[in-house]
């Protein structure tokens, strides 16, 4: 009998199924996948030691995905780079979050990614010892806007009456629109804060 000639498991075949199983809010674990891709948990343990490598399989589909383009520029460009493919990554797996942010970070995908990150920013001019702070102020940047954009159409519904709320909002945009909107705002703030940073290191 010829053997098939795409295997029937693999890490990414593996990640997939995981990921499917996350996206449709169904239970997440060795045994589910094993019954999303119709194989014996057993199977799976040739491939993978257990939950935690699946959760890190996944941050690497995501990576890859999202992460694995070599950004070329200043600081600032890499920077706003990173920030706008994280918050789309995020945006369209909102549920993949908690999984990935309670688990240390190990594939090679993803950290190359931070690694350019960090690297711009040292050879920007930015001190080390500043530099992961900087990297966790981004991450929360990414991860706060990518959930703002896969939140509801109308954010805000006042039932009870306000001073002042309920008339911005009635006016406001809603939707892509307003997320975008404050995305490239915050987007501004944050880049010239860095750069604020940046020009008091030189003075000082």
């Amino acid at each position: 009998m010829p053997r098939p000639r795409t295997p029937l498991l693999s890490p990414d075949r593996i990640a997939d199924a995981a990921m499917q199983l996350v996206e449709e809010g169904l239970p997440f674990g060795v045994n589910a996948i094993a019954r999303r891709l119709g194989v014996t948990p057993s199977s799976l343990y040739n491939h993978v030691a257990g939950r935690d490598e699946i959760v890190e399989l996944m941050r690497g589909r995501l990576g890859e995905r999202y992460m694995s383009e070599a950004v070329a520029g200043t600081w600032d460009a890499v920077v706003e780079a990173t920030l706008r493919a994280e918050r789309r990554m995020y945006a369209e797996h909102p549920f993949l979050i908690p999984l990935i942010v309670g688990k240390t970070i190990t594939d090679p995908t993803v950290i190359a990614s931070y690694d350019r990150l960090a690297t711009a920013l040292v050879d920007g001019g930015f001190p080390e010892d500043d530099v992961l702070e900087i990297v966790a102020i981004i991450d929360a940047f990414s991860i706060g806007f990518g959930l703002d954009l896969a939140s509801p159409d109308e954010v805000w519904r006042p039932e009870t009456a306000t001073e002042t709320l309920g008339r911005l909002v009635e006016a406001g945009p809603r939707g892509r629109s307003r997320s975008d909107r404050a995305f490239e705002s915050g987007l501004e703030l944050l880049l010239d804060g860095l750069r604020l940073r940046l020009a008091r290191y030189v003075l000082d």
